[in-house]
């Protein structure tokens, strides 16, 4: 069984559906809960809580439930509705099973395919969820051994899967665990699936007996383990879409590795070998699966140096001049390179967009000379830098934009190939890349794998990774951002701060319109999630209610957007302002930046009225 650590709820910004409360109430859901649930240790936890009448920890564990969203579901391990245990996985597993059976014909032939990662419980809760799919006579393939979350969504289509499910919580802290599913398509579920998913899961809550025998997963006839099959099909492609095989191989550069206590070893070993490069050093400490995350305060390299010390550590043992980092589920991936002054420059998700995104229109030019770019497309969230619309003006291929997320990339792609259009690119700010449309989703191990096949071909010409992104930004244009958030567990802060932004005037829809006194001048406001937008924008992203967004565009053309987080408590923003050489000394530009992004965050965020927690260092 797995065990729990007790959350006090109240403490994050879970997605929540409010139960009618009440002492009755509670101890209907308490009992109810305790009735249903099979494992003691969890039960015992409850039980000592309500003898220590804790009503506040209880009410927000029984009294709210975890509502599946479009990233599924995320939340804390632990006892109760609102956390991720045996019967909240039970019960989603149930409801997920009956809406696909009625939604997607021949559901039980085509099956689901099932993944985790090395956190606590994730192998638990696949099998739990392979039980019930089994029960209901659909076709399981469950992977025998932690995976990507890359190959569930390339699973999906490989086995024409009327879906697919990943166990894992990605980059979250090490109580944290989540659901995530993608649709037959072999993209994330958009609306309105999951607000559907989440109705069937609340119409079958109660648990059929047999779902909690997981033994009888191995023994049916349903069963089949992908792994190899998988494993032999994802790196045969990856192998075919490897332009300089000799030039790898020949590479003087030396990379260094680390799957961040996760998953990511085995398999990025695989693209290398792959693509015909040497093998990377691996940082020993954080090679294999560790769900304690031992050595890492937080398990996410998107958060640089603290998350990268011992990968800078090995690197300078070995004398190795480029690092490569997945994070504990290999969906995304970060990079750093040492400079000739010894210092380490961490390459931002914008920087690795750009060069990336010329890396495969580079890769697309040579294995297709007599085509051009007029069907070719690449995307990227709309918080991400415009590098590649600078790109595709000069270059001719087509630049479209989504909303935050690869749920939105990953569906799009399946709209523009079902026009024959070809995406050989797609990327978000937050290190998500997706080289290519053989995965509909970031996939951190092929990129990974891109990443170092460019080191290896500019080291040929002479040109490190950091010199290479320069000399796109000479031809394309600066590009400079500052993106960060700041950390905030009171939702009702979070709707106030914004629908102060909203009424800043004390009128609905008025906007700020400067900052600083008058000093820097607001030209354009896009608000996603009333739909407000006086930007005269020729591309209209949908409207989401579900979240908190709102774009401003400053006269001196710096773009900031303030929204918030789906998966943490956190209130994020990102900046980009763009020149050429000659129009602006980078210097200033950048002092520019941090001065103007510095004061939207005071005047806006205000940070110290609103009690807001900053980015730890």
């Amino acid at each position: 069984m797995c065990s729990f650590v007790i959350v006090i709820i109240c403490e994050i910004i879970p997605i929540m559906v409010p139960i009618n409360t009440g002492k009755i109430e509670l101890d209907n859901k308490i009992n109810e809960w305790l009735k249903w649930n099979k494992d003691p240790k969890a039960s015992h936890e409850v039980e000592e809580l309500v003898e220590g009448n804790n009503i506040e920890i209880l009410s927000n564990l029984f009294l709210e439930r975890l509502k599946f969203g479009t990233a599924g579901l995320r939340g804390h391990m632990g006892p109760g509705y609102n956390q991720m245990n045996d019967l909240v996985i039970v019960q989603t597993g149930q409801g997920l099973s009956n809406y696909l059976l009625n939604a997607v014909s021949n559901a039980s032939e085509k099956g689901v395919i099932i993944g985790y990662d090395g956190r606590h419980c994730s192998k638990r809760f696949a099998e739990l969820t392979a039980t019930i799919f089994i029960a209901k006579h659909v076709k399981v393939y469950l992977f025998s051994k932690v995976v990507p979350t890359p190959f569930i969504p390339y699973g999906v289509l490989k086995y024409k899967c009327a879906a697919g499910i990943m166990v894992t919580a990605s980059h979250n802290p090490k109580n944290d665990n989540g659901y995530k599913v993608y649709w037959e398509n072999g993209a994330q579920i958009i609306s309105p699936h999951d607000e559907k998913i989440q109705k069937y899961i609340l119409e079958n809550l109660e648990p059929i007996e047999s779902s909690w025998d997981v033994t009888k997963v191995y023994v049916s006839p349903l069963y089949k383990d992908p792994w190899s099959d998988i494993m032999q099909l994802y790196f045969h492609g990856l192998k075919q879409t490897v332009l300089y095989p000799e030039v790898n191989r020949n590479t003087i550069l030396k990379f260094t590795y680390t799957p961040m206590h996760g998953v990511g070893y085995e398999y990025m070993s695989a693209a290398f070998d792959a693509a015909n490069l040497k093998p990377f050093v691996i940082v020993e400490e954080q090679k294999l699966p560790d769900p304690e995350f031992s050595t890492v305060k937080f398990p996410n390299p998107e958060e640089g140096e603290s998350a990268l010390e011992l990968s800078i550590k090995t690197a300078n043992e070995n004398s190795s001049s480029i690092i490569i980092a997945n994070d504990p589920d290999a969906d995304r991936l970060a990079c750093a390179t040492k400079m000739k002054t010894g210092e380490w420059h961490i390459f931002s998700g914008n920087e690795l967009g750009a060069l990336l995104g010329w890396w495969m229109m580079h890769t697309y030019r040579v294995q297709h000379p007599d085509t051009d770019f007029s069907n070719v497309y690449m995307l990227a969230s709309t918080v991400s830098s415009k590098i590649l619309a600078a790109m595709a003006k000069q270059e001719g291929f087509n630049f479209e934009e989504t909303l935050t997320g690869f749920k939105w990339m990953g569906n799009r792609t399946v709209e523009l190939e079902k026009t024959d259009k070809t995406v050989i690119f797609a990327y978000e700010e937050a290190i998500g890349f997706m080289c290519g449309s053989n995965v509909l989703d970031k996939d951190g191990i092929s990129a990974g794998m891109c990443i170092a096949e460019l080191a290896a071909y500019l080291e040929t010409i002479g040109f490190t990774l950091y010199e290479k992104l320069y000399d796109i930004y000479a031809q394309y244009g600066y590009h400079i951002s500052e993106n960060s958030y700041w950390i905030c567990h009171e939702p009702n802060t979070i709707k106030a701060i914004f629908e102060r932004l909203r009424n800043y005037a004390e009128k609905p829809n008025t906007y700020p319109t400067n900052i600083l006194n008058g000093k820097y001048s607001i030209v354009g406001v896009r608000d996603l999630t009333t739909g407000y937008d006086n930007t005269k924008s020729k591309n209209i992203l949908p409207v989401s209610k579900s979240s908190q967004m709102i774009t401003f565009t400053f006269k001196n053309g710096l773009v900031i957007t303030l929204r918030t987080s789906g998966t943490e408590p956190k209130i994020k923003y990102y900046s980009e302002i763009c020149a050429t050489l000659e129009e602006k000394n980078l210097t200033l530009l950048r002092t520019t930046l941090k001065e103007m992004v510095s004061t939207v965050v005071k005047e806006f965020l205000q940070p110290k009225i609103n009690g807001l927690l900053p980015r730890p260092s």
